[in-house]
């Protein structure tokens, strides 16, 4: 499986640089995202604009990294998404399990805003 990883304090960017997230790709990502949670990762992008389809094997490896995240308190954004995969994604009711931006800055911008939630809730208690 082809992707990149940018980490950073805050948060990681996966990128998959492959067209399709099928069941040969989605162990890989599964395994991916279990060792980033490993290492402490709890806010993680996935982007997926490269990708132009997947199958429910893929969709599986997206639940994964989503309770991983939640589990960690953390976050797990999809970016790039194109209309298969959002249709997919209608169709198995996981567009309003998942959080979905159209861009990296955007999910950049609401993971900063999810820590500074957690920080003032913390300062409050």
């Amino acid at each position: 499986m082809k992707f990149t990883v940018d980490k950073h304090d805050k948060y990681v960017l996966i990128k998959l640089n492959e067209t399709k997230l099928n069941s040969l790709m989605s162990p890989h990502l599964k395994s991916e995202l279990i060792l980033m949670n490993t290492e402490g990762q709890r806010n993680v992008i996935l982007d997926l604009s490269s990708v132009r389809y997947s199958d429910s094997s893929g969709l599986s490896s997206l639940l994964v990294g989503h309770r991983l995240c939640k589990n960690a308190e953390g976050v797990f954004i999809l970016t790039g998404i194109n209309d298969n995969i959002s249709r997919l994604l209608v169709i198995s009711q996981l567009e309003n399990v998942l959080t979905i931006v159209p861009s990296v800055e955007e999910a950049v911008d609401l993971i900063f805003m999810e820590e500074i939630e957690k920080e003032l809730k913390k300062e409050v208690k």
